[in-house]
């Protein structure tokens, strides 16, 4: 078994060789993007190092230990560098994968529409070519950090007389350009996270196209499975470093930016952390009905931990996204429901109140009214089912109503196609 140690020797010598807190952050982590050290499970002519996803954990494990700051990974970022990185010519990994690494430009992901939901293929938001520019007009909603995004990964229709996958194409576009407008939403909790956004005449240039004309849904595929896998993975809502230099600052205001839409996303997941301790102040533990419920909870959640456990030594073994990703996505779900019933089944009609004189602060009237959205969020519950019963138990796909050109296809949202 490696354990690693000249790996670690390595990296310690590289750190204590080029770390130097008094540089600003993006200095910093422009010498680390060439290094390869940001991210050495990526490609050698990619910023990386080729390494395995295992060594790459062991040279974060060491980063860590030395207080030096990493690359930059928070907001939608990884997802727009793992899509790229698969699907990317080789102009725009050299355009937008070091900037990525360094922090310098904030991505979104343009997907959901409000007349498909969660059906990707159904996207009604057209491109269409004129001269060397896509030309963009439509509207995406559910945009998460859209309003402060440099860039966005968008998914719009460029052929209407094919079936509906194939018509589909993915672009990077230009968020700061006054053809698109981004309106903030305000959600049922108080928070605004999301956004929608307006696309009227935007342009895209000819070669940002990711992948070719048509075939968005393949690329799309990949931006998903990367977001479904996450889903099981805790986000660093703050630095885990300190010093006194500036540099430090830095690292904590870019968190604390990146992560404002997420703040209640520990309440999406249920705050299953919360249920026994709440159980024992309350004195509801002493309730066998409440103890059987919370027994269940905790089965249920043990249960989803070893599937991410699992999913997590797939990716380190280098395997391709599985369908552990729709697993892990359907498991969070349930389990969030689960702990929202079991907070009802303690507090009663007190799991609604907020405010002053609310146990623990307003929290679990928050976890009711958020946990729904954990159901939604990157594919419904409905469409991880169908992808664990076509592609994991080879189940007979559902009856398609919407075969033919896309043209013709009945639509929810009266949008013309022509």
């Amino acid at each position: 078994m490696n354990d690693f140690s000249e790996l670690r020797k390595e990296v310690s010598s590289w750190i204590n060789a080029n770390w130097d807190p008094s540089l600003d952050l993006i200095t910093w982590r422009k010498k680390l993007a060439d290094s390869g050290w940001g991210a050495p499970d990526w490609p050698k002519e990619d910023f990386g190092m080729g390494l395995s996803p295992e060594e790459s954990s062991i040279i974060e494990e060491e980063f860590s230990k030395k207080g030096v700051i990493g690359a930059a990974q928070s907001g939608v970022r990884l997802l727009a560098a793992v899509t790229i990185l698969e699907h990317g010519t080789r102009e725009q990994k050299d355009r937008y994968l070091k900037p990525i690494l360094t922090g310098e430009e904030n991505w979104c992901q343009l997907f959901s529409e409000p007349g498909s939901g969660s059906d990707l293929a159904g996207a009604t938001t057209r491109a269409d070519l004129i001269g060397d520019e896509w030309i963009i007009n439509g509207q995406k909603v559910w945009n998460t950090s859209a309003h402060h995004a440099d860039f966005g990964l968008l998914v719009a229709r460029t052929n209407w007389d094919v079936p509906k996958h194939e018509g589909i194409s993915y672009f990077i576009i230009d968020m700061r350009q006054k053809e698109v407008e981004v309106r903030q939403l305000r959600q049922m909790n108080g928070h605004a996270s999301f956004n929608e956004v307006f696309f009227t005449d935007a342009r895209v240039s000819r070669e940002n196209i990711l992948g070719t004309e048509g075939r968005g849904w393949q690329v799309a595929m990949t931006t998903l499975a990367y977001e479904r896998r996450s889903f099981d993975r805790a986000r660093r809502v703050s630095s885990d470093m300190a010093g006194d230099a500036s540099i430090y600052r830095e690292y904590e205001m870019e968190l604390e930016k990146a992560n404002e839409p997420y703040k209640w996303y520990p309440q999406r997941a249920g705050r299953g952390d919360l249920v026994l301790e709440t159980a024992i102040e309350t004195g509801a533990i002493e309730n066998a009905a409440i103890r059987q419920e919370i027994a269940r909870f905790h089965v249920l959640n043990e249960s989803a931990k070893w599937t991410a456990a699992r999913a997590k030594a797939a990716q380190k073994a280098g395997q391709p996204q599985g369908p552990e990703g729709s697993l892990g996505k359907l498991a969070a779900s349930r389990v969030a429901q689960s702990a929202a019933r079991v907070h009802t089944s303690i507090m009663g009609n007190g799991a609604l109140l907020t405010g002053e004189g609310s146990l623990k602060d307003g929290i679990l009237a928050e976890v009711l009214v958020s946990t729904p959205a954990i159901s939604i969020a990157g594919g419904t519950d409905e469409i991880q089912k169908n992808i664990i019963a076509e592609r994991v138990l080879g189940l007979p796909k559902e009856p398609r109503f919407d075969s033919g050109p896309f043209r013709d296809v009945q639509k929810n949202a009266d949008k013309s196609s022509t």
